[in-house]
């Protein structure tokens, strides 16, 4: 049977979807590569909200999703702007999901880096504030056992005057953490409250200061993620890291390429593409764990064209279709999100979403994908 799918000029298309999902494995541990998943919260659709009240999480479906992941051999990267933190997610419940997910990560043995920032700040804030707010949210991952991810702040965009305020922040927080971090440089395409961090519009001038604090402190520094999506400016940038230093490249466009690396390296992986592609990125990292370059790039590459998608302009919406693709692969059992956001992606922004997941073989069921992507058309009146 085929699928009639909207276009964006108006008219439908003829789909016929895939018969049977892709066959991948979960046998054993990833070793040529650290990979972490990005990993998406799961709304409560019952709850009476609003869009900008506090989030309402179904903290079943949103543990049974991490523990698919870590079944899988990767990493969790919990609340980070794929959870919707400061999108729908507020600091009281980005905690609360980092404890829950933390315990869980203990009690199954899965590896978990969890997101530092200070968006517990209202308003306005002067640099003093935003320390101490970076200092509690580093206090909490810390306690419970997880590696920190010191993210990129709104309120220090807004508060820096210069490159040495920002020397002065990150400086103060690695002197005081006890465990080596993941800085997380987030570019305005995925925030742009985000525009001229690290002191400066200019990249090459961020860059530089960015280095200068990974040098100051490189025992303190197990790796930076870099979202610029720009693949030439991330091979540079890793090439300069100190020794000891990774690179988790968090290029939704690049990332096959640039986890596969080149003769002076590669980079690790830290993903929100890798929430809807986590078994089939296992399947390459694996291959790619027996020196097989060439066939990690045949599975990772055809999934480029869906990434590029979920990821395209406004880019910071791509969470909409991430979330999507976890309702039509039967991770959860309704397409709503915290904040609304389902709202954020157009029906045929989705309906192309759904025809490249398929015929990638991303669902476990395609029968049941099918069925669902059916009921989504019909609610928006599209006839079969």
């Amino acid at each position: 049977m085929t699928v009639r799918l909207p276009l964006p000029d108006g008219s439908t298309r003829a789909y016929t979807p895939r018969a049977e999902p892709l066959s991948t494995s979960t046998a054993g541990p990833l070793t040529s590569r650290t990979v972490f998943s990005a990993a998406h919260v799961v709304a409560d659709p019952y709850a009476d909200t609003t869009p900008d009240g506090p989030a309402a999480v179904d903290w079943d479906a949103t543990l049974a999703f991490r523990r698919h992941l870590w079944s899988h051999g990767l990493g969790v990267a919990e609340a980070m702007d794929t959870a919707q933190r400061g999108m729908g997610l507020d600091w009281a419940g980005a905690a609360e999901l980092i404890r829950r997910s933390a315990a869980e990560a203990k009690a199954v043995g899965g590896r978990i880096a969890c997101g530092v920032g200070t968006d517990q700040l209202a308003g306005p804030a002067d640099l003093v504030a935003v320390r101490e707010a970076y200092e509690e949210q580093l206090a909490l991952v810390e306690e419970t056992g997880s590696q920190a991810i010191l993210m990129a702040s709104r309120a220090l965009a807004a508060a820096a005057e210069d490159r040495d305020d920002y020397l002065d922040v990150y400086g103060h927080l690695l002197r005081q953490a006890s465990e080596p971090v993941v800085l997380h440089w987030l570019g305005p395409m995925f925030d742009p409250a985000l525009e001229g961090y690290w002191g400066s519009a200019d990249l090459d001038a961020a860059t530089e200061t960015f280095l200068e604090v990974i040098a100051a402190h490189p025992d303190k520094v197990d790796g930076i993620k870099v979202s610029l999506l720009d693949a030439g400016r991330e091979v540079a940038l890793r090439r300069r890291l100190p020794e000891g230093v990774r690179c988790y490249t968090g290029d939704d466009f690049h990332y096959p390429e640039l986890i596969a690396g080149d003769e002076q390296g590669f980079s690790h992986a830290l993903l929100g593409i890798f929430d809807p592609l986590g078994p089939l990125a296992a399947e390459a990292v694996r291959t790619l764990d027996t020196g097989d370059t060439d066939g990690f790039r045949e599975i990772l590459d055809p999934t480029v064209a869906l990434s590029r998608h979920l990821f395209e302009t406004p880019t910071r919406f791509y969470k909409t279709g991430v979330v999507f693709l976890a309702w039509l692969a039967g991770h959860q059992d309704h397409f709503a999100m915290v904040g609304g956001l389902q709202s954020a992606r157009s029906l045929p922004h989705l309906a192309r979403a759904y025809e490249l997941a398929d015929g990638l073989g991303l669902f476990p069921d395609p029968a049941r994908a099918e069925s669902r992507m059916r009921s989504l058309l019909t609610v928006y009146g599209v006839l079969q």
